[in-house]
């Protein structure tokens, strides 16, 4: 006899199609492509969300609704119901049976029926399942189901971008939408209408006056009904449209009498069918959700080592032969033939030196006490050259013992014979560097030659070793445990299985580099690896071993001044809104400006119901009301002060007084290089304050100054030369200032008549159209009309016809064959190029204009910088770089260096990568980096 349900029975309703559609636009900036070239951030955010119900709601009954692709009765009604919708995204199509197929293998319903959409589902199952006394909450983002909410039936909005969990009942729902019924959802619905479902509404009625009407009238229907007791313009509307409001409210009316029966037992959660989900978790790569699910990682850590031959034995490499990569799913360390040995005495140690010298390729890679090059610890060095065996070098605590068995190998990782290979080498390079060995090239990056292969992609160990292997390696959590205070350090681990784990991370890169190596000749990336990328790494690892010096009193002053005249702006702000208030506060923020000042007729509102306050919605009111002014200006004093100025001193290294940022090089997609702790990249240059901070950026010694070479609006020289547009390419031979001769095409005006305000729109309209800036960011920008911007864009293109038609070339161009390229043959892959989904075409567009663009301004600075750290070498000259940002390179010299920098640099700058147009280099040197800059 079936089980009765009692009152702590807990029913979860899934709303699948929008929980993908969610995790499909959360990941859409950082899509997780897998080794099979397929993105599942959709996927993978939906399984996330049910894993968070299944572990912290522990739910004892689920269902999953999906919509079906049928048209439903709702079609039927209105013919033109979600007509205006776009296509579907082809990545959430490809989405959709996996997510079926996850929520089978957990042995939960999927629940679909032809002519229902999956809300009317989940309210007939709740209705359903509340008469059988159970506790149901419907899992969506979607508000209209608050129409559904009863003393037992619970809207669940689940955490998203920042927002946490919102659970609303009666009364949260009530509260929110300002009624006093929660069926009159349906009234407020039907009113306003729902332009992403072409649900018609009234006409010029938003939410302030559908909810004014629903608490007088009670209802739409009584609204037409009584239409005559209102006045003016309204009153006109209501009468014209008030069926179409009726109308509107039936098509927003979630149905709760779908054919379909609540069955208690087939929605009891009793688990998952294991093999089936772990072996959709393998295909998928959800390696985290693996051990998430099943407290297991995606490979088993032997527990006791492998027997050893006699270490450097030939025959060894036979012996341990790897296992074929078709092994299934994935092989791993426990299912794969391997010697792995450890080198821990002298003659070992010397052993191992006598055969790596001999080899041609070897594989290396450092174990250390933290992930910050500039302060670790070396604990061990692994070696690999050849597939299935590895060797384990511990490194002893004691630092001049340390160094002494590390500078032994100095033969191998600075011959300029053997080719080194290595995961990050950068990260590794940094680490020697401190024990006095320099790793020379020959060298060969898997993390960098991955970047160019797949630069969209994440360029881990695991990702790759799945992609080319067929392989998963351990996790680092097997030997230190999960994050969290209880994690240990690997100081703390068994040296056999430290061995285990290094040995297989070199193992592994060391086949890694076998199959990337001929895919990057294949690709036509050598050139760009091998002249380019690979070489950086050593002139990066310098750099920020050198760090740049920074005046902390300088900043500490920064800092009082800032605070004053953040209090100076609070009390401004305070004045303006009539009361004190909390202005970090967003709920208390938009109160005062749209529920008390009412700045804009229809705020726009965050899920929780909160009007939005971001940064985008400030700078559009910001010319209009000087509350909003003195707001922005406020908060860049605060995120200036807190990122920047009382950030920075603390990151000073204490050994030597120096900031040292880390440079990455397989971060953008672009090739640009990005910086973190801290990222120096970001520092504000448009704005006084911003600037400001570049004061504390000081010479290291006082016989020193700072040195700046930047390119002088390169991006616009590299448009020019690829269009090869004669009215802008003729700007630049001869010298003219670009911003002032495009405002006057522009404008129609002589140069001498062309004012601040029309070279300030020119300027904005030059940068925007290499992003492929639309009428509505150009007109936010400008703040003018969308009007006005959209006939200032025709007009640009009218003075340029080259730039579009060579805009238009790159899009064709990148619709046919998948991908863009820079000058030197990067690739940048758009997989939206060709998308029904006209917002991500319209995205993947905008990339394929601008990424050749970015690229070869990023690969003409790397250029240069390879180029000047080899020639200031050659020089032997007292200079150093210490920043690169952007499209500016900063320099520490003696001052008696300078006149010889300022000679060569620009030269060097100039000739990296011509262009078919003059490239222009500002040099100038100064007692801090604004003076110098």
């Amino acid at each position: 006899m079936p089980q009765q349900p009692s009152p702590t029975h807990k029913l979860f309703l899934l709303d699948a199609m929008a929980l993908i559609y969610r995790a499909h636009f959360a990941f859409s900036n950082n899509p997780r492509i897998n080794s099979k070239g397929m993105n599942t951030g959709a996927v993978l955010g939906f399984t996330n969300s049910l894993v968070e119900i299944l572990q912290k709601e522990t739910p004892t009954h689920l269902a999953v609704a999906f919509d079906s692709p049928a048209p439903t009765f709702r079609h039927q009604t209105f013919k033109a119901y979600k007509a205006h919708r776009e296509a579907q995204p082809e990545d959430i199509t490809l989405a959709i049976p996996y997510a079926k197929k996850i929520v089978r293998a957990f042995q939960i319903p999927a629940l679909e029926k032809q002519g229902y959409e999956a809300d009317d589902i989940i309210g007939t199952l709740a209705q359903q399942a509340e008469k059988e006394h159970f506790e149901v909450y419907m899992m969506t983002p979607d508000k209209d189901f608050g129409q559904l909410v009863d003393d037992h039936i619970y809207l669940y909005k689940p955490a998203f971008l920042g927002n946490g969990v919102a659970v609303m009942g009666r009364k949260e729902v009530l509260e929110n939408w300002g009624i006093q019924r929660v069926e009159q959802v349906r009234d407020i619905l039907g009113l306003q209408g729902d332009a992403v479902d072409n649900i018609p509404g009234i006409p010029k009625v938003g939410p302030k006056t559908a909810q004014k009407l629903i608490q007088t009238f009670g209802s739409v229907e009584n609204l037409v009904a009584h239409a005559d007791h209102l006045q003016g313009k309204l009153r006109e509307l209501i009468l014209t449209y008030g069926q179409q409001g009726i109308l509107s409210k039936e098509l927003a009316t979630i149905h709760t009498d779908v054919p379909l029966e609540f069955d208690l037992e087939q929605s009891r959660y009793q688990g998952p069918n294991e093999a089936q989900l772990k072996a959709l978790f393998h295909e998928l790569e959800f390696r985290t959700l693996l051990q998430r699910v099943f407290g297991e990682a995606s490979t088993s850590v032997p527990t006791k080592p492998t027997d050893q031959p006699t270490l450097f034995d030939p025959s060894a490499a036979k012996q341990a032969a790897p296992t074929p990569s078709t092994a299934s799913p994935l092989a791993t360390l426990a299912t794969t033939a391997h010697q792995y040995h450890l080198v821990d005495t002298p003659a070992l140690r010397k052993a191992l030196l006598q055969n790596l010298v001999l080899q041609k390729v070897i594989c290396f890679d450092t174990e250390t006490t933290s992930l910050d090059a500039h302060q670790a610890t070396l604990l061990g060095i692994a070696f690999a050259y050849q597939y299935g065996e590895a060797y384990y070098l511990p490194i002893p605590e004691d630092p001049a013992e340390a160094q002494q068995i590390v500078q032994a190998f100095s033969p191998v990782f600075e011959s300029t014979t053997i080719h080194k290979v290595g995961q990050n080498l950068k990260y590794d390079t940094s680490v020697l560097q401190r024990y006095g060995v320099s790793v020379a090239p020959p060298i060969f990056d898997t993390m960098l030659a991955h970047y160019l292969l797949t630069p969209d992609a994440r360029h881990n160990l695991h990702v790759m070793a799945e992609q080319y292997l067929h392989y998963t390696p351990m996790p680092i959590e097997a030997l230190i445990g999960p994050k969290g205070k209880g994690q240990k350090s690997m100081q703390e681990v068994d040296i056999a299985l430290v061995k285990e784990y290094a040995g297989e991370d070199a193992d592994i890169t060391l086949q890694l580099y076998h199959k990337m190596a001929p895919e990057l000749k294949a690709q036509g990336l050598e050139k760009l690896f091998y002249k380019v990328e690979l070489p950086l790494v050593r002139v990066l690892a310098v750099m920020e071993h050198t760090g740049v010096k920074l005046d902390t009193e300088v900043l500490a002053n920064l800092s009082a001044s800032m605070s004053q005249e953040s209090q100076l702006l609070e009390q401004a702000i305070h004045t303006r809104a009539g009361e004190v208030f909390n202005i970090a506060s967003p709920k208390q923020l938009g109160d005062i400006l749209f529920g008390k000042l009412k700045l804009v007729e229809k705020p726009k509102k965050t899920s929780k119901g909160q009007y939005a306050t971001g940064e985008e919605i400030l700078q559009t009111l910001a010319k209009d009301h000087p509350i909003v002014a003195k707001l922005i200006e406020y908060r860049e004093l605060q995120k200036l002060k807190s990122t920047y100025v009382d950030a920075l001193p603390t990151m000073i290294s204490p050994v030597d007084g120096m900031i040292h940022t880390s440079y990455n090089q397989a971060v953008t997609s672009t090739g640009r290089l990005s910086s973190t702790h801290p990222n120096l990249q970001n520092i504000p240059i448009r704005t006084e304050k911003g600037r400001a901070i570049r004061q504390a950026f000081v010479p290291r010694r006082p016989n020193h100054r700072l040195l700046s070479a930047d390119y002088s609006q390169i991006e616009l020289r590299i448009m020019a030369s690829f269009a090869q547009d004669p009215s802008m390419m003729a700007a630049f031979r001869d010298g003219k200032d670009i911003h002032q001769a495009t405002a006057s095409r522009l404008f129609k005006v002589p140069l001498d008549k062309v004012d601040q305000d029309m070279r300030r729109q020119a300027k904005t309209a030059n940068f925007g159209i290499i992003y492929g800036i639309s009428a509505f960011g150009l007109a936010q920008r400008l703040h003018i009309s969308r009007t006005e911007a959209a006939a200032l864009i025709q007009a640009y293109f009218e003075e340029f016809p080259a730039i579009k038609a060579y805009m238009d070339v790159v899009v064709e161009r990148a619709q046919t064959q998948g991908y863009v390229t820079t000058l030197l043959g990067r690739k940048r892959w758009l997989r939206d190029i060709n998308s029904r989904n006209t917002t991500l075409r319209g995205f993947a567009e905008r990339n394929a204009i601008n990424a050749p663009i970015q690229g070869s301004a990023a690969e003409m600075i790397k250029l240069a910088m390879i180029r000047i750290h080899a020639w200031m070498q050659q020089a032997k000259l007292r200079a150093r770089m210490v920043l690169q940002v952007h499209d500016e390179l900063v320099f520490d010299a003696h001052q008696a260096a300078i006149p010889l920098l300022q000679q060569h640099i620009p030269v060097i700058m100039k000739e990296a990568l011509p262009l078919a147009v003059p490239i222009e280099v500002e040099v100038k040197a100064g007692e801090n980096w604004l003076e110098a800059h």
